[in-house]
C-alpha cells in the first residue's frame, strides 16, 4: 500500500486556486485503491454547505472520503499563515501515517521551513511548483536558501506547465527532476442544460449584429481589466459588445474608466448556469491577466471546451500562454498593450472563420490535454516515477 501525504495552503470550503489543485489531486488519488492519503493544511474561516471552518480551531475533516488535517492559525503575515499547533501535528502524521510520499504544494514557506526539520526520514518529496513568491520581495530572499534546501531534497518538481518549471527563477536548480502535470477542467460542470442554451439565444437575440466578448473573474490587478477596458475605447466600430461578470476591489474604478463606452456591461457575479449560458453566447473569451499571480487560466481552457477563441497577453513564466497557443487557438498580446490587445479583438470580430478555426482547435486542445480523465492518469503516472517499488505495510 502506497502512502502519500499532501501539504496545501487550505483547502475546501476555503476556496482558490492550489486549493482546488490540491482537492482535484486526491480525487486522483481515490481512484487507485493502492494509495492511501491525507493532507495537512491550515484551517481558514470558510463555509459552503454543510462544511464550516473557523482559522482559530484545529479539525479533522473528511472531505471526499480524505482526512484532512486543519490547524489554527493565529496570525496571517505578508499572506502566510501561522500556527502554533502545526509542527505538532505534522509531526503525528508523519510518526503514525509514515507517509511514502509527501507533495508539498508551493509557495508556502512557513510549512517549507518546519519539514525541513524532518529531511531526514524516508520520505520521498514531491514540490507542486505552482509559483515563485514574487510580490514580497524581502521573503523571496530571506527563503532563497531554504528552496534550495528543498530543491536537494525533492525527487522531482511538478508543474502545471513547462513555463512553470523551465521559467522559474529556480529552474536552474531543478536539473533534470521536472515533471509537467496540468490542471483538470471539471467537465461535468460544463454541461450546458437547453434551458441555459435558450438563455444564450435570448442574449444573442438582445445584441443583434454585434460580436461578443465576455471576461469572469475578480476585479483584482492581475487580472488586468483595466487593459480590457482600455481596448475597448480604442475600437471605435459599434459592432461589438463586452461583457465583464465578477466583482472585487477594483470594480468601482473599472466601472468609471468604462463611463461612457456603451460597449462595455457589468453584469456583476453570476451563477454557474448564468456563466455558462454567456460563456455559450459569446464570440471571444477575454483573458487580460498580467502577471503571474495567474498561474494557468482554467477559466480559458472552460472556455475552449465551448470552442471560443482565447485573447491572452504574454506572461513569462505563467501557464497561460501554454493553454492558449498564439495563432492556434487564439492571439496572445504584448503585455499590458492595451492596443494590441484592441486590435487582437478587432482581427476575431471581424473574421468568423478565423474564430471558428481557432475555437474547433481549442476544444481539440483541452480535450487532449486537460481534461479529469487525463489529470488522473498523469497523477498514477507521477506515483508510479517516484515510487518505483511499491512498498508493503
Amino acid at each position: 500500500m502506497r502512502k502519500v501525504l499532501q501539504i496545501s495552503n487550505y483547502y475546501f470550503p476555503h476556496f482558490g486556486g492550489i486549493e482546488q489543485v490540491a482537492r482535484d489531486f486526491s480525487r486522483a488519488l481515490n481512484c487507485y485503491e493502492d494509495v492511501q492519503h491525507k493532507v495537512i493544511c491550515f484551517n481558514e474561516d470558510a463555509k459552503v454547505g454543510d462544511f464550516e471552518n473557523h482559522r482559530h480551531e484545529t479539525v479533522h475533516d473528511v472531505i471526499d472520503g480524505v482526512e484532512i488535517i486543519k490547524c489554527n492559525c493565529f496570525a496571517l503575515v505578508s499572506s502566510q499563515s501561522l500556527s502554533f499547533v502545526y509542527y505538532r501535528e505534522l509531526k503525528k502524521v508523519l510518526d503514525e501515517f509514515d507517509p511514502d510520499l509527501i507533495v508539498l504544494h508551493y509557495p508556502n514557506p512557513f510549512v517549507a521551513s518546519i519539514l525541513l526539520h524532518f529531511k531526514k526520514r524516508r520520505f520521498k518529496l514531491v514540490l507542486y511548483w505552482h509559483l515563485d513568491i514574487t510580490k514580497q520581495k524581502l521573503l523571496k530572499h530571506l527563503f532563497h536558501g531554504q528552496n534550495k534546501s528543498l530543491i536537494n531534497r525533492m525527487t522531482y518538481v511538478v508543474g502545471a506547465t513547462p513555463n512553470h518549471v523551465n521559467e522559474s527563477a529556480y529552474s536552474p536548480f531543478f536539473g533534470d527532476k521536472k515533471r509537467v502535470l496540468p490542471y483538470a477542467i471539471d467537465e461535468k460542470r460544463l454541461i450546458i442544460s437547453e434551458e441555459e442554451k435558450s438563455k444564450a439565444i435570448e442574449i444573442r437575440k438582445k445584441y443583434e449584429g454585434k460580436v461578443l466578448g465576455f471576461f469572469i473573474g475578480r476585479h483584482v490587478p492581475y487580472k488586468g481589466l483595466r487593459y480590457l477596458i482600455e481596448a475597448s475605447s480604442k475600437i471605435k466600430s459599434s459592432n461589438m459588445h463586452f461583457f465583464i461578470a465578477g466583482s472585487g476591489e477594483l470594480t468601482e474604478e473599472l466601472k468609471q474608466m468604462a463611463e461612457g463606452d456603451s460597449k462595455v456591461e457589468f453584469i456583476g457575479r453570476v451563477s454557474d448556469s448564468e456563466w455558462r449560458s454567456y460563456l455559450y453566447a459569446c464570440d471571444i473569451f477575454c483573458f487580460p491577466s498580467i502577471t503571474r499571480n495567474e498561474a494557468f487560466g482554467l477559466a480559458q481552457a472552460e472556455a475552449m471546451y465551448y470552442e471560443k477563441p482565447v485573447v491572452t497577453f504574454t506572461i513569462k513564466g505563467s501557464g497561460v500562454n501554454y493553454v492558449n497557443l498564439d495563432g492556434v487557438t487564439g492571439i496572445e498580446c504584448p503585455n499590458s498593450d492595451s492596443t494590441a490587445y484592441a486590435e487582437a479583438l478587432k482581427k476575431l470580430a471581424g473574421d468568423e472563420n478565423l474564430r471558428h478555426q481557432m475555437g474547433v482547435a481549442g476544444r481539440k486542445r483541452v480535450l487532449e490535454n486537460f481534461t479529469w480523465d487525463q489529470f488522473v492518469k498523469n497523477v498514477g503516472k507521477l506515483l508510479d516515477d517516484v515510487l518505483v517499488e511499491k512498498i508493503e505495510k
